[in-house]
């Protein structure tokens, strides 16, 4: 399915699909989880934008490869262009919209990575490892620090955050992404998961929500 950048009411965005800027260990809880240690400065990835497909109705997730885990995170919309150094007046005008989206992982095969100190592509770029749901105007977003996002599979509460417990909050981290990538617009920066990551199965059902607002999706 052809991704494009959706608002909540079922109207296209109009910016394109550009690149996705990822951030590692966001949450010192989902460091501990795995064993990581809890960085010093940010940890930065990307997706292609053929990693971008519809959070739904549903999703695939890669046959054959070991297990995949779903990351849910707080996204943001790109609308104006970020580089360099910048202002946090700046970083906090280019958010065109606010929302979640899964940071789908293969496990197995990031961590034979990581082992052979390779980098993470293969197990975190994949066409269709980002699936994305719609946005909402960053407006009905008072504090950018008192965002919530969990997960829900099959019933089961498995993630639950707030943009509070970010390690690198969302306005510096627009601000050390600038001076890295410039980000442009349609541009998404994934802002890390909270603990709680596990494998998906086919057939699961998938309720994800963000501060109040929730989805529904399924894996294919």
């Amino acid at each position: 399915m052809t991704y494009r950048h959706m608002w909540s009411d079922g109207r296209p965005v109009d910016l394109p699909a550009g690149k996705v800027v990822c951030v590692g260990r966001n949450y010192a809880a989902h460091a501990r989880e795995l064993g990581n240690a809890v960085p010093e400065t940010p940890i930065l990835f990307l997706k292609p934008a053929t990693a971008l497909v519809p959070l739904g109705p549903d999703f695939a997730i890669p046959a054959g490869r070991g297990e995949c885990h779903h990351e849910t995170e707080i996204t943001l919309l790109i609308g104006s262009t970020l580089s360099g150094e910048v202002s946090e007046e700046a970083a906090r005008a280019a958010i065109a919209g606010i929302g979640i989206g899964l940071d789908l992982t293969l496990r197995d095969v990031q961590n034979t990575l990581k082992q052979k100190g390779l980098p993470w592509e293969v197990a975190k770029a994949f066409d269709g490892a980002a699936p994305m749901g719609p946005f909402l105007p960053p407006g009905g977003f008072a504090d950018l620090a008192a965002i919530s996002v969990g997960l829900i599979v099959n019933g089961e509460r498995r993630q639950s955050g707030k943009s509070a417990d970010m390690i690198t909050g969302i306005v510096p981290l627009l601000r050390f992404i600038a001076t890295i990538f410039t980000l442009q617009p349609g541009d998404i920066v994934m802002t890390g998961t909270p603990e709680g990551v596990a494998a998906l199965q086919s057939g699961d059902r998938l309720m994800p929500i963000l501060s109040g607002h929730s989805w529904q999706t399924r894996v294919r």
